[in-house]
């Protein structure tokens, strides 16, 4: 057995790249210690499920591999969504799943999201994994195999449970992630409109790269959504977990101020209910879920991590700076990019306000969206602890449940580390310009404190 990078396996997800950290037998390997585990939990049955990257047939086909040798019995969804695969646990009977995804990580990575139980999986969890293919220690056996075409359910799914008084005029860009193999016919069926950017599968990304927390990302969206002059425009990770909007002016509504939309319409048949936000999120969020009758749970970024809390603590809705949105309301508590967009279809439709208009009733203030910034991937973790042990933030509160987030009286600055690509990712947001610039420097001064080699953009 080739040696495995322990790296590869992230607080919520296993991810590489090809070729280099994650291969065929990897995959192998991983997918045997996945096998164990499940069966571990008295389950026999898996569903598996991979992405449209150009790596992923192959993956999947060794992850289908490994569990039948371990007696999982495999149902193979095939060319999916992520979302998709959790729709599957929810309603196949079958509460197990894989998913061969490298979500909007290049188009040289790859990687796997592993449900098991109902619970997915992060942390220690995930490095139990690894620990148990160091050791060999799997279970041995012949599971069978079959396929299962899944896609036509999910969007029935959806089609009977969202209505549109009236008809909008939707762009939607796929970023040539997969999916394409599902929006573009969801949103007909609702009975919009479509125009379509990007939504043929392809796994090299010719046109640009499928995350939409990258404001370059959505230039093209814009441009469209302005030139149709559409009601809205949506946009999609790789897997398609995510999702970006854009409103009828073109606007980018970032995806805590669309929390705001989700969460009123979500408390008025909650009252009270918690509603679960990650530390990148606006303050503004954390007042308006409260005006509206509920409580505000600040919690860890990571989709896993979230799920984990809107569990413990029986939250309907969860959301993250990142785009992914979960809904427990009348879903199934996963993140789902497409499904989110078609709830936020819904309140559009049922006013005769624009979105454009909606957003700006919202509460806003001086912000940035994500900064990167470029650290070794071995110092990452080390740097963050680092930080908090010997930097000094005067007339501030400090939450650590993440990284650092420095709260001040009239902003907050947060640095915190990526768990999935090599960065350090930092946030500010302000109630004027002048205040946004004095935490940006007073975080600038701290982070050359502990590593005066590292690059920063403001």
């Amino acid at each position: 057995m080739k040696t495995i990078d322990q790296n590869i396996f992230k607080s919520y997800d296993i991810r590489g790249i090809v070729d280099t950290q994650l291969n065929t037998s990897i995959v192998f390997e991983i997918a045997r210690a996945i096998g164990t585990e499940t069966q571990l939990r008295q389950r026999k049955n898996i569903i598996v499920a991979r992405d449209a990257r150009l790596s992923s047939p192959e993956l999947a086909k060794a992850a289908i591999e490994g569990l039948r040798s371990t007696g999982c019995d495999v149902t193979d969804i095939g060319e999916v969504p992520t979302p998709v695969l959790y729709f599957a646990t929810n309603t196949l009977g079958i509460d197990s799943g894989i998913m061969i995804t490298g979500s909007h990580n290049p188009a040289n990575y790859n990687g796997i999201k592993m449900v098991l139980a109902g619970e997915t999986l992060a942390n220690q969890k995930i490095q139990a994994l690894y620990t148990r293919i160091q050791n060999q220690d799997f279970l041995n056996g012949a599971g069978s195999y079959c396929e299962k075409p899944i896609l036509d359910a999910y969007l029935n799914h959806i089609v009977e449970h969202i209505h549109l008084p009236r008809r909008l005029k939707v762009v939607i860009d796929c970023g040539n992630g997969v999916a394409s193999v599902i929006a573009p016919q969801l949103f007909k069926a609702l009975g919009c409109d479509v125009i379509e950017l990007f939504c043929e599968c392809d796994g090299r990304f010719p046109n640009h790269h499928p995350d939409p927390s990258v404001p370059k990302n959505l230039e093209t969206l814009i441009e469209t959504v302005l030139k149709n002059k559409a009601d809205v425009g949506f946009a999609f990770d790789g897997d398609g977990d995510r999702l970006g909007v854009v409103t009828n002016q073109g606007e980018i509504i970032w995806p805590d101020r669309l929390m705001m939309l989700f969460a009123k319409d979500v408390l008025s048949r909650h009252p009270n209910a918690p509603i679960v936000y990650d530390v990148k999120c606006s303050k503004h969020l954390i007042t308006w879920i409260k005006q509206h009758g509920g409580q505000a749970t600040m919690a860890q970024t990571g989709h896993s991590l979230i799920k984990a809390r809107m569990r413990e603590i029986e939250s309907p809705l969860a959301g993250e700076m990142s785009g992914h949105i979960f809904f427990q309301d009348r879903w199934f508590g996963s993140d789902d990019g497409v499904y989110s967009a078609a709830r936020l279809l819904e309140i559009l439709a049922q006013s005769s306000k624009s979105l454009s208009t909606i957003c700006q009733a919202l509460p806003n203030s001086t912000n940035t969206p994500e900064i990167k910034i470029a650290i070794p991937e071995e110092q990452k973790f080390s740097f963050i602890e680092t930080f908090k042990r010997e930097t000094t933030f005067f007339d501030a509160e400090l939450i650590t449940i993440d990284g650092l987030r420095v709260e001040y009286p009239n902003g907050w600055g947060l640095i915190r580390a990526s768990n999935t690509t090599s960065h350090l990712i930092l946030r500010f947001e302000a109630d004027t310009v002048s205040a946004l610039e004095k935490i940006q420097s007073i975080f600038k001064e701290q982070i050359l404190k502990v590593n005066d080699q590292l690059s920063i953009p403001f």
